[in-house]
């Protein structure tokens, strides 16, 4: 594992106990990857426990086989008061080669809780370079079209009445 601030990358061989019925890596696995490197990135930004409170448009792009090489990137594109968005990008290659194609992204939104379960204030992420504030525009851009899916949906929250 590596990590820099707003930053963590993982970094793991695919194993057997991950596979699907299709034999290759099952999308559980992989959705439990990014939840675990979004966490580790979120929790390490603003030094609380954090929940993840939404996971938006994930995209398979390539199947993960088992005994590939795995890498995990996990990037705070965009804070709020309580909340802090991750961009995860999952790679993966054999063992043998020497360069990673890109198997999964999305983005994971996660809030920090106080020691009472509260949710608690997360320091201030701004971005340094056109890359961090293209993805800042992008998380941004996605937190609006969730509001409108969710005002969209809010009739059928309460359907169990």
């Amino acid at each position: 594992m590596s990590m820099t601030p707003g930053k963590i990358t993982l970094r793991f061989l695919s194993e057997p106990g991950d596979v699907n019925y299709g034999g290759m890596v099952h999308g559980g696995a992989v959705m439990k990857w990014i939840d675990q490197a979004g966490y580790s990135c979120a929790s390490a930004w603003c030094e609380h426990y954090c929940v993840t409170v939404y996971v938006g448009g994930i995209r398979f792009i390539k199947p993960i086989l088992i005994g590939d090489m795995v890498r995990i990137d996990a990037q705070l594109i965009h804070t709020g008061n309580t909340s802090m968005h991750i961009a995860i990008d999952v790679w993966s290659k054999k063992v043998t080669a020497n360069t990673y194609e890109k198997k999964t992204h999305c983005i994971i939104v996660f809030v920090a809780l106080d020691a009472h379960g509260k949710k608690t204030k997360v320091p201030k992420w701004s971005p340094t370079t056109n890359a961090q504030e293209m993805m800042q525009s992008y998380a941004i851009k996605l937190m609006n079209l969730r509001k409108e899916i969710e005002d969209e949906m809010m009739p059928y929250f309460d359907s169990g009445k």
